[in-house]
């Protein structure tokens, strides 16, 4: 169906005016407030005490969630793709289920699982690990949203390459780990990439999940989004203007994950090509 030029430019107009309304206003306005002040009473907010914790606690659960997403998630892709059977379709809908259920909805299950009164509860009162309002809290909220990427990343592409060359370099005597290190890891390695960059924005941004299993205290349990939302909650004009610091330093994580998404899909069109 071939579509008018004045079809065409009305359909063009309605796109940007879309974006121009939810994302680069809304944006612009942040960043319009963060810096008003000047960039010193910006540099001022995202130092102090709570924020510089609250940015340390953020990656330090960016650095065990990725991980343990990697550790697990490989090996179940290469399941999925490698493999059929009985109850292989419950399994993808499993792991596409944090893509459906509320982040809110996720916490509060892992109250009813790991809460002081919840399945798991004897972790807590009798071996006094505390789970609920606290850091494993947090990061068991992280690594459940997250699941999910680096999984849907590495399948598409084990499915795309075969197995020829793995099946070759068995019948020449390598080892599963030979071939899973020198044949199937370089293939999927963009895939892999991908699904790690994707992991490290979601953990960062993630809330609702959080703020049910955190304490939200702040310099102890306060992630980046979490302190966001109690800055602005204060009212003062102090703490909200802290809270669009915070924002904007968010939106500068969110624009360097696009800019290596971008490079990623580029790298990654030419390893194709090649």
């Amino acid at each position: 169906m071939t579509l008018s030029p004045v079809v065409r430019r009305l359909l063009r107009f309605t796109a940007l005016a879309y974006i121009l309304v939810l994302v680069v206003v809304p944006v612009g306005l942040i960043l319009w407030r963060t810096f008003a002040p000047g960039i010193g009473a910006f540099v001022t907010s995202i130092s102090t005490p709570a924020a510089i914790s609250a940015l340390n606690l953020s990656l330090l659960v960016v650095a065990i969630v990725v991980p343990l997403n990697v550790l697990f998630g490989v090996p179940t892709a290469l399941v999925l793709a490698r493999n059929k059977f009985r109850g292989k379709s419950a399994l993808q809908a499993v792991i596409d289920l944090p893509f459906a259920v509320s982040p809110v909805v996720v916490g509060v299950a892992l109250i009813l699982l790991w809460g002081s009164a919840g399945l798991f509860g004897f972790v807590e009162n009798n071996l006094g690990l505390k789970i609920i309002f606290g850091f494993p809290g947090i990061v068991l909220a992280s690594i459940f949203v997250t699941v999910p990427f680096v999984i849907r990343e590495v399948e598409p592409v084990l499915h795309e390459i075969g197995t020829d060359q793995e099946e070759a370099a068995a019948t020449l005597g390598s080892t599963w780990w030979q071939t899973f290190w020198r044949i199937t890891l370089p293939s999927i390695r963009w895939g892999l990439t991908y699904g790690i960059v994707l992991t490290i924005a979601r953990t960062l941004g993630e809330f609702g999940a959080v703020i049910m299993v955190s304490s939200n205290l702040p310099g102890v349990s306060q992630t980046l989004t979490l302190l966001v939302a109690d800055r602005y909650n204060r009212g003062t004009a102090d703490s909200v203007y802290g809270a669009y610091a915070i924002s904007t330093l968010l939106m500068a994580v969110a624009v360097v994950v696009l800019v290596a998404q971008v490079l990623l899909d580029k790298r990654r069109a030419k390893a194709e090509q090649s």
